[in-house]
């Protein structure tokens, strides 16, 4: 991926209006990734998610956490989403979302003020709940999108917007598809 065009932090400003017409209640899962190992990405159309696993075939749970006492799996941290129309513009190709980490990429407004912890999602058979565990840029963020993307995303507005993304757990089974609509319960 050499050769790849990192936008200016004035160029993603101006794509704030674009990001901020996401749709409140109800949107759509765009894109789903399993991470079989660390820097692997498989895109999938369809995928299982699972209370105690996550996305099943993922490696959250094998990797652990720096956040928990032992290093095992955070299970606050299970799923990673991602509004799908702030990743387009700092990956500018669809082939490059999956550089992200995140594993479920959304129509759908991420605020603060829109889907504050506790809140539920719908996403084809499964349910979802929005944690309280902070997702930011960080090093490998940067490296494929940008120091300026870390700003952007990590901006005081970046945050409150949650452009960086947000962390989930599964609190229903089920199957979900790319192209399934997201929903507020």
């Amino acid at each position: 991926m050499t050769g790849v065009k990192h936008l200016t932090l004035a160029e993603m400003e101006a794509g704030l209006e674009i990001i901020r017409q996401s749709p409140q209640n109800e949107g759509l899962l765009q894109l789903i990734v399993r991470r079989p190992k660390t820097d692997e990405r498989e895109v999938l159309a369809e995928a299982q998610l699972d209370p105690a696993e996550g996305l099943i075939g993922d490696s959250w749970k094998a990797r652990g956490s720096s956040r928990t006492p032992d290093g095992s799996a955070n299970p606050e941290m299970q799923l990673n989403l991602m509004n799908a129309r702030v990743i387009a513009l700092l990956a500018a190709e669809k082939e490059r979302w999956a550089l992200a980490g995140d594993q479920l990429f959304v129509d759908l407004d991420l605020s603060e003020s829109n889907v504050p912890p506790g809140t539920r999602l719908t996403l084809g058979s499964a349910v979802i709940e929005i944690t309280a565990s902070p997702h930011l840029g960080c090093k490998k963020f940067s490296n494929r999108f940008g120091p300026d993307a870390v700003k952007f995303v990590n901006s005081p507005e970046g945050k409150e917007l949650h452009l960086r993304g947000l962390n989930a757990k599964v609190v229903q089974p089920g199957t979900i598809r790319a192209g399934d609509v997201v929903k507020k319960v």
